[in-house]
């Protein structure tokens, strides 16, 4: 990392609303930094075609991943759409041990699961420029009916008015300025210790 700065043991957490950007952000980080690491999460859904299992997703059926959670090999977990996804702790644990940067982009209820486990990570809401934006996206992404579009955007109010609940929020008007930020507070200074 730049700037003299050595790698935060610190798990920093993304969330905020369907359709805000969240995805191209961490593209863009996995493409431009790789030396951050991003938790790879566990799905009960089928693979989807060109996804690789440990690449994309580590892909379970519903009894392995109720062994997870009895286990408590999660880190957090949630169900959406009918399917369940969590974060695997283990390789969270052993990578922030390693002193590599560590990223999750998780949903708000993850998000919580975190803050209730590790009050030390740091949750950074990821915000629309406006609400106006983010129904244009929600909507202009043509790939969901009228009536998940509605259910989307009902979710993503309940999810704007969390964001009081994280500890930092960048508004999404730039992926390249969003990454920028992310990127900084993914280090320690010498002078934060």
């Amino acid at each position: 990392m730049a700037g003299g700065s050595i790698p935060s043991r610190r798990l920093t957490v993304l969330s905020g609303p369907s359709g805000v950007g969240k995805s191209t952000v961490v593209a863009e980080i996995r493409r431009a930094h790789p030396q951050v690491w991003l938790s790879v999460s566990v799905t009960t859904r089928a693979p989807r075609p060109g996804e690789i299992h440990g690449v994309h997703y580590f892909f379970a059926d519903d009894a392995e991943f109720d062994r997870l959670i009895d286990e408590d090999q999660l880190l957090e977990w949630a169900e959406f759409a009918g399917n369940r996804y969590g974060t695997p702790r283990r390789a969270v644990l052993e990578h922030l041990a390693a002193g590599v940067p560590a990223l999750l982009e998780i949903d708000l209820q993850g998000a919580r699961q975190v803050r209730a486990s590790m009050r030390e990570a740091r949750l950074v809401f990821l915000a629309p420029p406006s609400w106006e934006e983010l129904v244009r996206r929600l909507v202009g992404r043509g790939t969901e009916p009228p009536d998940v579009v509605e259910r989307r955007l009902a979710t993503a109010r309940a999810e704007l008015a969390a964001e009081k609940e994280f500890d930092l929020t960048l508004v999404n008007t730039s992926v390249k300025d969003v990454c920028r930020d992310l990127i900084s507070l993914l280090a320690v200074h010498p002078s934060d210790d």
